[in-house]
């Protein structure tokens, strides 16, 4: 009888275990929680261990249901993360990434350690580098930019001194502080009003283009401004440019390498949408074509990738990032913003460019995850 032993399998690897966060106290509640129902929908459960964690309105964080279709963005109706009575604990001890969660006048029960968090915020305490200053303290990986690049590139008027310094060419601009607002009012409407119009008021830290007004004169400046402090303090005044808006997705080379720059896709809207506003994105998708590659000129898709690659390194960007150009109609290219956080949904621009580009989205969720779990610790 052959007593050579039965070679043994090799026990199954363990699956990263994935939490996916979502909801928040910023005007982009709502997105937040549609894009996370998108990314349950996509995430491949044979690769990842989910646990969906939804944070309040009011800042509490609670064990969500892993339920994409609640989170969806339905007619009218926005979507948001109830109080479920549970209260989710981040671990603050380095190397102890076990999640806790407690529930009133029950014992604290484990949801198991986590090896990266997937951060669907957007806006401030989230997008901001809030979040990721919290993470960071954890000793907990996630996908995307790191504190400093969430920070200065959710500032607008700080992410235009970073472009210049670059040498990166931006459009003119002025920015109201709320000092400025409230001590020389009449000083700001005269040089925000000898900008070229339209121009376009935003609160400086904000995103999904809450807070945005088109403004074809000088007599529609103050109540735009006063608009946009709803959302922040701190607000935007940018000269409109005669051209074109293109964008691209960035994403992190691997091993040290360049970042990878997506084609270029350009937005047409339709349907009455003076401009790609709040509900173009995500009430009206009907009325928002793609074109992807964009009809330009090689040249100028190549200096917008390029433009795009610099931006993402000059800032600091990890992970994924999108960059909006415009293509003036004196043939300039000049770049607009980079969002770090940009809209994850199978219908946002970062995805569709990607998808465009070879990546499809539970492909592109992947890469990102893989990248975050490669990525050192600490400083790097």
């Amino acid at each position: 009888m052959d007593s050579t032993p039965t070679p043994q399998s090799p026990p199954p690897a363990k699956r990263p275990r994935v939490a996916i966060v979502f909801g928040g106290r910023s005007q982009e509640h709502a997105i937040s929680c549609a894009t996370a129902a998108s990314v349950l929908r996509a995430i491949d459960r044979e690769s990842y261990d989910v646990i969906p964690v939804g944070i309040t309105r009011d800042g509490y964080w609670v064990q969500a249901a892993d339920d994409p279709a609640a989170l969806e963005i339905s007619g009218d109706r926005l979507p948001e993360v109830a109080d479920t009575g549970t209260q989710v604990v981040l671990p603050l001890g380095v190397h102890d990434r076990t999640l806790t969660v407690a529930r009133p006048g029950e014992v604290p029960a484990t949801l198991g350690e986590v090896d990266v968090v997937f951060p669907l915020l957007h806006g401030p305490f989230g997008e901001d580098g809030t979040l990721q200053g919290l993470l960071e303290l954890a000793d907990i990986r996630y996908v995307g930019c790191g504190v400093l690049a969430s920070a200065a590139m959710m500032d607008k008027a700080m992410m235009k001194t970073v472009f210049t310094s670059a040498g990166l060419p931006v459009g003119p601009y002025v920015v109201i502080t709320d000092a400025r607002w409230r001590t020389d009012r009449d000083g700001v409407l005269a040089e925000a009003g000898a900008l070229d119009f339209p121009v376009f008021v935003k609160p400086a830290r904000a995103g999904s283009s809450v807070g945005i007004s088109k403004v074809t004169g000088p007599e529609g400046l103050a109540e735009a401004i006063e608009s946009a402090r709803e959302h922040d303090p701190k607000v935007l005044v940018e000269a409109g440019i005669d051209g074109r808006e293109l964008e691209v997705g960035v994403l992190q080379g691997r091993d040290h390498a360049p970042p990878r720059v997506s084609e270029v896709g350009e937005i047409a809207v339709t349907g009455g949408h003076d401009f790609y506003d709040f509900g173009a994105k995500y009430l009206d998708e009907g009325n928002v074509e793609l074109s992807c590659p964009a009809q330009v000129p090689d040249e100028v898709r190549e200096e917008i990738r390029r433009i795009a690659a610099v931006a993402f390194e000059a800032a600091g960007c990890e992970g994924l990032s999108r960059v909006d150009c415009f293509y003036a109609d004196d043939g300039r290219v000049l770049i607009n913003e980079i969002n770090t956080l940009p809209g994850f949904t199978p219908y946002s621009m970062y995805p569709q460019v990607w998808a465009a580009s070879g990546i499809a989205y539970p492909d592109l969720i992947d890469e990102l995850l893989q990248l975050a779990l490669n990525r050192p610790l600490g400083l790097r």
